[in-house]
């Protein structure tokens, strides 16, 4: 008999503050898409386009623009260059792919301290 794995599937949904809410329900899948289920989305800050850059810093090349309204995953965060903007003034840096991090002082994280894993 084969067995099969049972994952949970998150759903977004976006609370009154703007913030991200995800929503557990049981499924079966693969394991992969259990780590896509895991994760956390977080809103820019409302009215901006957010620099995407190569590593930690503004001075890292630009990678592309998020457009207003989007949220992302972070997969790990690191410290870089201290940047200011609409969510304070900090010098922590959010990886949002491989390659890509944008300066957590655009993103509404809900923190001014990390809210993941340090990235490696």
């Amino acid at each position: 008999m084969a067995s099969e794995e049972i994952v949970e599937e998150r759903a977004r949904s976006t609370a009154e503050d703007g913030t991200v809410v995800t929503e557990a329900s049981s499924a079966s899948s693969i394991p992969s898409v259990q780590a896509a289920a895991d994760a956390v989305f977080y809103p820019l800050a409302p009215g901006y386009q957010v620099n995407v850059r190569s590593g930690p810093s503004t001075g890292s090349r630009l990678v592309k623009i998020l457009p207003q309204n989007t949220s992302v995953a972070i997969r790990c965060q690191t410290r870089g260059e201290t940047v200011s903007g609409p969510c304070g003034t900090t010098n922590i840096w959010d990886n949002i792919a491989p390659g890509q991090y944008v300066s957590d002082a655009y993103v509404k994280t809900g923190s001014s301290d990390f809210v993941t894993v340090r990235c490696a």
